[in-house]
């Protein structure tokens, strides 16, 4: 279209470039606004020390050397501490990032097929198809699927630069292939099936195969990839091969339901064609799909032969039509890894998998409906239209679909709108509620998470929380022994259940508790933490301070530890050490106005009642109504005879949090 009135097809590049990149910022800039939500990303960031460590050398080996959340992809951690470092924990920049991976993708998506092809405008159809498709609001709006948006970035520029070496195939090229792939596992490995897809490439649009047509009709596809070309992807193989043995052995979920080989078969057979129909009717979308074990048998059986005639199809047609075979076999690859066939969690499907393999769905689209209008003219009159229309549909609906990642209320809401006995919603949304104080609507959705699905320790455990929050220890304890019956290695069952038994004065029991999670998991610093308290709660100072090393060995930038180690020493009259322990505390979390009152009593005790007052000062100012920093300030006032300041401070304490009857009458009788 646009060459009929005169624009180069330089000009025409730029133009798609600037259009791309606007029309991904329009659809997808309300995410600036959004929160963190329940589902990971606590793991991830919010709750996760080594990430707000910000980027540190420790950090970096950390990232290097752990399977935390059951993957190993370092690339991602570290991305997320260099958002931590410039953003804190405002998610709209974590968002925005995700943003940008996403729309550099979309332009490097365009310049590989335009390189490729030389087809413009068809190219720009499968860059737009991939960057305003309501399937793809999952990966780009949710923080914790940094690692989808950061791999797939990595998956365009090794293509990118594979074509760039096939254009003169010389080793300083194909290096950078090499890094670029190696760099894409390690933010996410279900790129594994990219050696795949370059030799599909290879095959159309690079016809690097030599005789390709003479030879497939003699020979059949697998039998004409030259030897030499194989060769040069043994190296990207094995890299293939590495991070997939790493990744099985990696992904633990002890939480997730065993299903049988043949409900996963089935389930996996219906998920390719249901990807499909979202792709072409993106409705219901929802952040979790159940799976179940029981589909109707013409479903399964439908979408097989669905998946038959198809591949069929484009095999028979693939002298003649080779992109609908590249389209074809490239939405089947990139799916396999996702696919469920080995069991990756409790759900059926997930929009975010559709990330890559939508990208061979828009070849098919982009080559093959032209065919269906014999004369160019109109194809130009219908189709470039129709193109632009299809696209801002789905940039609307996409837009929309955005809006429901605000938050986690708003994405639960929709969820369970769109879906049935979501358990997973219900969970999630009571979360949300219970973060906001909300307890008695965080307990109506914990159970109806357990009517959804009667064995779900998650919301056993999360209903148990709640009533801890209440402070009904008892009914808090019953929840985490249902959640632990149901998951023998609940580690985070056994920790709280052990503060509930703190809180209840039954230390013994809570130290068993405490033990139970140091057993299941050695390198947990948060379990050795909740010992040491105990332990320092019934004066066994010496064993408190040896679980708080072990849990600041694990983690060294957990505040808490360090405050808490700090009144140990306190407590054992060793008031330097404490006051270095209290300003490692402050100086990792400078709002820390518990550490700031701890490190006042200290200097207190020392005699240093300046150095006290600025301490107290700080906490108040952090807390405005911390009874307890006024009452200790007040003291040292009176005791320094600012009868007027220290008898305001100290009564100010009393209204703050009510005064025992000796406290009451100290304070009168200095205050006369």
């Amino acid at each position: 279209m646009l060459n009929k009135i005169n624009i180069n097809s330089r000009k025409q590049i730029l133009i798609v470039y600037f259009v791309l990149a606007i029309a991904a910022l329009a659809v997808f800039w309300q995410v600036n606004q959004f929160d963190f939500i329940s589902i990971d990303d606590d793991v991830y960031v919010t709750e996760n020390s080594h990430v707000q460590s910000g980027i540190t050398l420790d950090g970096f080996r950390w990232a290097f050397s752990t399977t935390y959340a059951e993957f190993w992809h370092p690339l991602t951690w570290l991305s997320l501490m260099f958002d931590y470092q410039f953003h804190g924990l405002h998610a709209g920049g974590y968002h925005l990032t995700n943003l940008l991976l996403h729309i550099m993708s979309t332009l490097l998506l365009f310049w590989l097929f335009n390189r490729m092809t030389g087809a413009i405008w068809r190219s720009a159809f499968v860059a737009a198809l991939f960057a305003l498709h309501p399937l793809r609001v999952e990966s780009v709006a949710w923080v914790g699927e940094r690692k989808d948006v950061l791999s797939v970035f990595f998956w365009m520029l090794t293509l990118c630069l594979y074509i760039y070496y096939t254009e003169k195939p010389v080793i300083k090229r194909y290096l950078p292939v090499l890094l670029s792939f190696a760099c894409g596992l390690m933010s996410k490995s279900t790129i594994v099936t990219l050696p795949l897809i370059m030799i599909l490439l290879d095959y159309w649009p690079l016809s690097r195969f030599p005789g390709r047509d003479r030879k497939l009709s003699e020979t059949g596809i697998m039998k004409i990839i030259p030897l030499w070309q194989l060769r040069e992807k043994i190296p990207f193989f094995i890299l293939s091969a590495f991070f997939s043995i790493i990744t099985y052995f990696a992904h633990y979920e002890p939480f997730t339901k065993n299903y049988s080989l043949g409900s996963r078969i089935a389930n996996a057979l219906v998920s390719f064609i249901s990807y499909l129909a979202k792709t072409f009717w993106p409705h219901d979308l929802a952040v979790f799909y159940p799976f179940s074990a029981q589909l109707p048998v013409w479903q399964v059986l439908g979408s097989a032969l669905l998946i038959i005639v198809i591949s069929a199809a484009v095999i028979i047609t693939v002298r003649r039509l080779p992109y609908l075979f590249v389209g074809w076999l490239w939405y089947l690859i990139t799916l396999l890894p996702v696919i469920g066939i080995i069991q990756i969690g409790n759900f059926a499907l997930a929009d975010r998998f559709t990330y890559l393999p939508s990208i061979g769905i828009g070849i098919m689209l982009a080559w093959g409906v032209p065919l269906l209008f014999k004369r160019e003219e109109m194809r130009n009159k219908i189709l470039f239209p129709a193109a632009v229309a299809a696209l801002a549909i789905l940039a609307i609906v996409t837009w929309r679909q955005c809006g429901y990642w605000k938050n986690s209320i708003e994405l639960s809401n929709h969820t369970l709108q769109v879906t049935k006995n979501n358990y997973l919603a219900y969970n999630n949304r009571g979360i949300a509620y219970a973060k906001l104080d909300q307890y008695q609507l965080a307990l109506e959705d914990f159970n109806s998470a357990m009517s959804s699905e009667e064995d779900y320790a998650d919301a056993y455990y999360n209903r148990g929380i709640v009533y801890d929050n209440l402070r009904q220890y008892q009914n808090a304890i019953e929840n985490y022994n249902k959640a632990i019956n149901l998951h023998s290695n609940f580690i985070k069952a056994y920790n709280n259940r052990g503060t509930a038994y703190d809180n209840l004065g039954q230390y013994q029991l809570a130290i068993e508790n405490y033990n139970k999670a140091v057993s299941l998991k050695t390198d947990n610093a948060i379990s050795y933490f909740n010992r040491a308290n105990i332990y320092a709660k019934i004066g066994q100072y010496l064993r408190a301070l040896e679980d708080f090393n072990k849990a600041i060995s694990l983690n060294k930038y957990y505040a808490d530890a360090y405050n808490n180690r700090g009144n140990a020493y306190t407590s054992m009259g060793q008031y330097q050490l404490a006051i270095a322990d209290y300003s490692k505390a402050i100086s990792l979390k400078p709002d820390y106005a518990y550490a700031c009152n701890n490190r006042g009593t200290a200097y207190a005790k020392l005699g240093q009642y300046q150095l006290a007052i600025e301490d107290y000062n700080r906490a108040i100012s952090l807390k405005e109504d911390y009874a307890l920093a006024y009452n200790n300030r007040g003291f040292i006032y009176l005791n320094q005879g600012n009868k007027e300041q220290g008898c305001r401070d100290v009564q100010k304490a009393c209204a703050l949090e009510a005064c025992t009857a000796l406290e009451w009458a100290k304070s009168k009788r200095l205050c006369r």
